[in-house]
């Protein structure tokens, strides 16, 4: 998807929610529980009561690897169910050597229909380049996280500046806005207009809104741009609104919830 399509969407749907799929197992309603196929069915359940309301979806792929071979055939029949209309990520914070990476790219981009995986940056260039050279296709890099050990490293001092400001700077001469995007939490708002001047016409994918509190009204109103500029995913609080039966329903009615705000923050 090509980014002049993403906008396009977010500008149909007023929307620029992704809904994440992390779909554990373990708390899957009682009625799925047990079914052969119920990650898959739980899965396709929430992409149709959610489908006009977001503009993407993430699959965190650890949560379907962890489920060996049965794991991975749901993650694979869930991306071909979503439709081409929706931009679908990879959650797989995947980096390494370039040829390793080359492989990675091939599994998610040639093997997948995906149209972007999350990489992370700390092995340089070589490890992120094999992700941009698909046409439409985007690496998502990790910026500035939102878990407690982004102090470790992510916001440590480097020359004058952070050494997440300096991967913003650095892996953002690697690519384009066409074809990178980065991660930064929900929960760093106050770092959104220092990030903005880094990367003034980037995308960025938002997670930790919702059930790890961060503020959709903040981060929309640091970082949003003329083209918006913004993937807010939202996990847990949609897709596991409900353990009953309703649970699409519920679903649906958090989703909805968070487009009708979105769709305030962009007119």
């Amino acid at each position: 998807m090509t980014r002049a399509e993403l906008i396009q969407i977010i500008k149909d749907r007023k929307s620029y929610l992704c809904v994440g799929l992390d779909t554990d197992i373990a708390k899957l309603p009682d009625h799925l529980k047990g079914q052969p196929d119920a990650v898959f069915e739980f899965n396709k359940a929430i992409i149709d009561a959610t489908k006009d309301l977001c503009v993407a979806y993430k699959i965190n792929t650890a949560f379907y690897e962890s489920q060996g071979v049965a794991g991975w055939e749901a993650l694979e029949k869930t991306v071909r169910y979503i439709s081409d209309s929706h931009f679908k990520i990879a959650d797989a914070k995947r980096g390494d050597i370039g040829n390793t990476s080359d492989q990675y790219a091939k599994a998610f981009f040639d093997t997948l229909p995906f149209d972007s995986v999350t990489v992370a940056p700390y092995m340089g260039s070589d490890s992120v380049q094999p992700f941009l050279k698909y046409d439409g296709k985007w690496a998502i890099v990790l910026g500035l996280t939102s878990n407690k050990g982004a102090s470790d490293f992510e916001l440590q001092a480097c020359g004058a500046g952070l050494l997440y400001e300096k991967v913003l700077q650095t892996v953002a001469q690697w690519g384009t806005d066409e074809n990178l995007m980065f991660v930064v939490g929900a929960t760093q708002s106050d770092s959104f207009t220092a990030i903005r001047k880094i990367i003034p016409r980037h995308f960025l994918l938002v997670p930790g809104v919702g059930a790890q509190g961060g503020s959709l009204k903040e981060i929309s109103q640091k970082a949003m741009h003329e083209d918006c500029g913004l993937l807010v995913n939202v996990s847990r609080d949609i897709i596991f609104s409900s353990a009953g039966v309703d649970f699409a329903a519920a679903a649906r009615a958090k989703a909805q919830g968070y487009q009708k705000e979105m769709e305030e923050y962009l007119k």
